[in-house]
C-alpha cells in the first residue's frame, strides 16, 4: 500500500502562483510513476501532470503546459507541483496519484492506470 497525503492548496487571485506537495508513504517511492490531476465541481477529474520514477521523464495536460512543473524528490519521498500564471479556470480540487507500471506501458495521462490516490487539496483562482 501506498499512502499520499497532499499539501499546499489554497485561495489566490489570477496571475498568483502555488506549490502543491504530495508526501508519499508505505513502499518505495521509487518505483511509482506519479501523477497529478484535478477535479471541479461538477467536472470529470482531469490529467494535469505526470513524472516518471527517476524524474527524467514529465508530461502534461494541454491547458496547464508552460505554466505548471512537476517534479520530484526521491530522498523526501515528496512529488511538487508548481504552478505559475493561475486561472480562475485552475480552480479544483488537486489530486495526486500513484502506479507501479512503467512509464512505457502506460498512458500518463489514464486515471484508470493509478492504484493510488491522495484525499486532494483544494486551489481556488479568484479573477
Amino acid at each position: 500500500q501506498v499512502q499520499l497525503v497532499e499539501s499546499g492548496g489554497g485561495s489566490v487571485q489570477a496571475g498568483g502562483s502555488l506549490r502543491l506537495s504530495c508526501a508519499a508513504s508505505g513502499r518505495t517511492f521509487t518505483n511509482y510513476v506519479m501523477g497529478w490531476f484535478r477535479q471541479a465541481p461538477g467536472k470529470e477529474r482531469e490529467f494535469v501532470a505526470a513524472i516518471s520514477w527517476s524524474g527524467a521523464r514529465t508530461y502534461y495536460g494541454d491547458s496547464v503546459k508552460g505554466r505548471f512543473t512537476i517534479s520530484r524528490d526521491n530522498v523526501k519521498n515528496t512529488v511538487y507541483l508548481q504552478m505559475n500564471s493561475l486561472k480562475p479556470e485552475d480552480t479544483a480540487v488537486y489530486h495526486c496519484a500513484a502506479t507501479s507500471r512503467g512509464w512505457s506501458s502506460m498512458r500518463p495521462e489514464g486515471l484508470h492506470y493509478y492504484d493510488y490516490w491522495g484525499q486532494g487539496t483544494q486551489v481556488t483562482v479568484s479573477s
